[in-house]
């Protein structure tokens, strides 16, 4: 678990409404599910428009990454590599073939197995880092949709507001009215703005974060089998790994 996350979140939500309290509103001001559903029903619309379903849903899968990202140990992947390396030293690239089920990364399964069928080291290099980048693509226009539902909302909430503003000027003879409308035109500005500040882009930069060490661990390993492909002893290998997470 994120604590700093979870804890930052709350902390944002919670400084809105302290704010509404300090200065003598109601809490129940800010609760308008017409104004809800306008601004986030809005967003997701214009955000499902835009992306393909496959990216869509791999975003919305992706979120969890916020409060729970997943887990790296880069101690462990350097002692692995390292342990490859002197597999590889002492009896050759292919007796990396029995380590190849205990691995169940297929991008390093994959790299192991290229190992173990002779590719040459720049060549092994060229074919795994094309796999990084499409996949550091593929999952950063995943991520991008809660980018995009930042921009989308704030413009949103203010649709919502100029509604809220027409049913106050459609019943002005009817005083009664008058405080819904301008209560919803009011607080469908507040999600709008609020939902994009406090939830959509910190969560598309979290996301970003999340992948940017995800690839990394990836180029990481890339690293290693190229030393071990070009024979490169085990300690250079693991002070060169060392230095990527510092």
């Amino acid at each position: 678990m994120d604590k700093i996350s979870l804890f930052g979140l709350l902390l944002g939500v919670l400084a809105i409404v302290l704010g509404q309290v300090m200065e003598g509103g109601h809490i129940g001001s800010l609760v308008q599910p017409t104004a809800f559903f306008i601004v986030i029903g809005g967003t997701l619309g214009a955000v499902m428009l835009q992306s393909s379903p496959r990216t869509f849903f791999l975003g919305i899968r992706m979120a969890r990454w916020v409060f729970s990202p997943p887990t790296l140990r880069p101690a462990e992947l350097v002692r692995q590599v390292v342990g490859w390396s002197h597999v590889a030293r002492k009896e050759g690239l292919l007796a990396l073939e029995a380590q190849i089920p205990g691995v169940s990364d297929p991008f390093v399964r994959r790299g192991l197995q290229l190992l173990v069928d002779g590719a040459e080291p720049e060549g092994l290099r060229d074919v795994l880092e094309v796999e990084i980048g499409a996949y550091e693509s593929q999952m950063k226009l995943a991520a991008k949709i809660w980018e995009s539902a930042g921009g989308y909302a704030p413009t949103i909430g203010i649709l919502g507001a100029v509604m809220g503003l027409i049913h106050v000027m459609e019943n002005l003879s009817d005083p009664s009215k008058l405080g819904s409308g301008i209560a919803v035109a009011f607080v469908a500005t507040i999600y709008g703005v609020g939902s994009a500040n406090l939830i959509f882009l910190p969560i598309a930069k979290k996301l970003m974060s999340v992948i940017h060490q995800l690839a990394l661990v990836r180029e990481m390993y890339v690293d290693g089998m190229v030393g071990i492909a070009n024979g490169d002893n085990p300690r250079m290998i693991e002070s060169r790994l060392q230095g990527y997470f510092v």
